[in-house]
């Protein structure tokens, strides 16, 4: 989603390094390597095994590219490990759940098909939401469906949550799918009534704003002067921390703007490069997942 955009964005050179910070299954990363000469290299990260596995398998003969299995929140550590010296110019990010984690029942993302309600993006590491629902509070559960997935019926929800499973274990995908469901009085057309809670479920059990504003912080650390950060995201939380962080960083501290000049540690250290960029008709009616897709970027200052 957004590929070809997001490429083109970061203003590739032929023998630059680059780092995909949310690897899938290997789109953006593909895209890029084309963009690139025998000299160029690539560093391809995901929190996801199962898509390292995947790369691996597939990218076998590529040897421009380095896959690690690890959280983007990880950048400042890997980036200088891999870089061996080289300025890192360019650093990509597809923020939220990839499509082989929804469409793989057994990951526990998606209310469509029944599977072990999970939803964690590295299943080696964490609690998986069932564990989660089977000891959080109502006031718990419903603060992170309110906030997380701004979901107005984030009481009703809760409560059904914590009543059915003293019946019980909420083992399922379609079983909290169905207890949602009951709870939620009115659906927003086009949307499974379970979207809003699924959604903030995953997002906390992943940490995924918190492990978004600390890849944002590492990545303008490894950037070079002149680097590109590009930033995919779906939703208005996730697009919401990534424009604040980079007005945060384009802009000086309002309190020195009477200064006669700016010290250096407090000028501003990105620069915003175009407006906010949305798929064409095109590509949302090839993938109707891109449809909420937002592509903001912005370019480290010297």
């Amino acid at each position: 989603m957004l590929a070809t955009e997001a490429i083109a964005a970061l203003a590739p050179e032929a023998d630059g390094y680059y780092v995909d910070a949310t690897f899938g299954r290997g789109g953006h990363t593909a895209l890029l390597l084309q963009a690139l000469g025998r000299e160029g290299r690539v560093l391809a990260i995901d929190r996801d095994p199962a898509a390292i596995a995947a790369g691996r398998a597939s990218f076998a003969l590529e040897d421009r590219l380095t896959l690690e299995h690890a959280s983007f929140a990880e950048l400042a550590a890997l980036v200088p490990a891999h870089a061996h010296g080289r300025p890192c110019r360019g650093i990509l990010f597809d923020l939220g759940v990839s499509s082989p984690q929804l469409d793989e029942a057994a990951r526990g993302f998606s209310f469509r098909a029944d599977g072990p309600l999970d939803m964690r993006m590295d299943p080696t590491r964490g609690e998986a939401v069932s564990a989660w629902l089977a000891r959080a509070g109502v006031d718990e559960i419903l603060e992170v469906i309110a906030t997380l997935g701004e979901e107005r019926f984030a009481r009703r929800v809760a409560q059904a949550i914590v009543a059915s499973r003293e019946r019980e274990p909420i083992e399922r995908t379609a079983q909290l799918a169905e207890i949602v469901a009951r709870a939620v009085r009115t659906r927003e057309p086009g949307k499974h009534p379970a979207t809003r809670t699924f959604q903030a479920l995953r997002m906390y059990i992943n940490d995924e704003l918190g492990q978004i504003a600390r890849g944002l912080e590492t990545a303008l650390e490894v950037l070079a002067p002149g680097g590109r950060l590009a930033v995919i995201s779906f939703h208005s939380l996730e697009d919401r921390l990534v424009k604040r962080f980079i007005e945060r960083h384009s802009r000086p501290d309002p309190a020195l703007a009477d200064l006669p000049a700016l010290p250096v540690e407090f000028a501003p250290r990105l620069r915003r490069i175009g407006r906010k960029v949305r798929p064409q008709p095109a590509e949302i009616e090839h993938n109707p997942r891109a449809r909420s897709a937002l592509l903001r970027v912005a370019e480290k200052l010297a």
